[in-house]
């Protein structure tokens, strides 16, 4: 994703219907596969020098997708959280998996956790699933065609928000350090204009929660393209503007290889206020709480 207009390009309707189907279907397959692995012994891994995790379940989670995405189009390209790029021969078509979209939380004994599957037409998201394992709620959306959810499709209440400020969700990428001056002035003034900033650490159910009206914006910084287009897409089709910090439109084009978004993203009416606050972080510095954590003694 980057800044600038979205390009429009027509994929075969076919191809994106079966799509739909093999992935809802995969999608709902994983879940299963967590919810049940959920009941052994958990094996936790650390992923690199950020504070990210990976577990069995992810990776029974990918391979899950991954097997039914490859049987159903051995040619399309895979973009896996765990994987990586795994090449095809049709450069047209990249799918986007995220098999597990808040490990840490099932970590630390968390219930909150999501599945996200998108298809991309030359970088273009076409189809984005969101899936639930806790509850077994689906949500989806086709480019163009709308997003639904459970209970149909998905209509945002526009209503405006509480006199207190509205509700934030907040997103920072795995590379952000604690640090990170840039993060550090966001959070704070997101949290001094806001009624309420949540961070879930599964950002897929972040932009469901968007897309149904029950929350009001939501602000990523330096996010993983992994975690954006299945979420994304379901947020537009329900009626969610998104740009960059600059307010600029934000282009929906992913590249296979990777790399870092921020975003801004709101309920109609609210993306100019949410895109000055942001901006205004910019006059703010927050000093103090450097270095590494202390150990608290008892």
């Amino acid at each position: 994703m980057r800044s600038g207009n979205t390009v429009n390009v027509a994929p075969h309707d076919a191809v994106v219907a079966l799509a739909a189907e093999i992935a809802i279907t995969a999608a709902a397959e994983a879940g299963l596969a967590i919810r049940a692995g959920l009941s052994g012994a958990l094996e936790l891994r650390p992923k690199g020098g950020s504070g990210d995790l990976v577990t069995s379940l992810d990776l029974r989670s990918e391979s899950i997708i991954v097997g039914r995405l490859r049987r159903a189009f051995p040619d399309h390209r895979i973009m896996a959280e765990e994987s990586g790029l795994l090449d095809g021969a049709d450069e047209a078509w990249c799918w986007v998996v995220d098999p597990l979209d808040g490990t840490n939380n099932i970590a630390v004994g968390l219930p909150v956790y999501s599945i996200g599957i998108a298809l991309c037409h030359y970088g273009v998201p076409v189809f984005g699933v969101v899936h639930e394992p806790t509850t077994g709620r689906t949500w989806s959306a086709r480019r163009g065609h709308g997003a639904s959810g459970p209970n149909g499709p998905l209509r945002r209440h526009r209503t405006p928000p509480p006199l207190a400020g509205p509700t934030l969700a907040w997103l920072q990428g795995y590379p952000v350090a604690r640090t990170d001056p840039t993060a550090r002035a966001l959070r704070l003034t997101l949290e001094s204009g806001a009624r309420r900033l949540i961070q879930l650490w599964s950002p897929l159910l972040c932009w469901i929660m968007l897309s149904r009206g029950d929350i009001d914006g939501f602000v990523g910084y330096r996010a993983g393209v992994v975690d954006l287009p299945a979420g994304s897409l379901i947020a537009r089709e329900s009626g969610i503007t998104l740009t960059g910090f600059d307010g600029a439109p934000l282009d929906d084009r992913i590249d296979p290889v990777g790399q870092e978004v921020s975003f801004l993203a709101a309920r109609p009416g609210l993306l100019s206020d949410l895109t000055l606050l942001v901006k205004s972080a910019a006059d703010v510095t927050v000093s103090g709480l450097g270095g590494p954590a202390i150990p608290i003694s008892r």
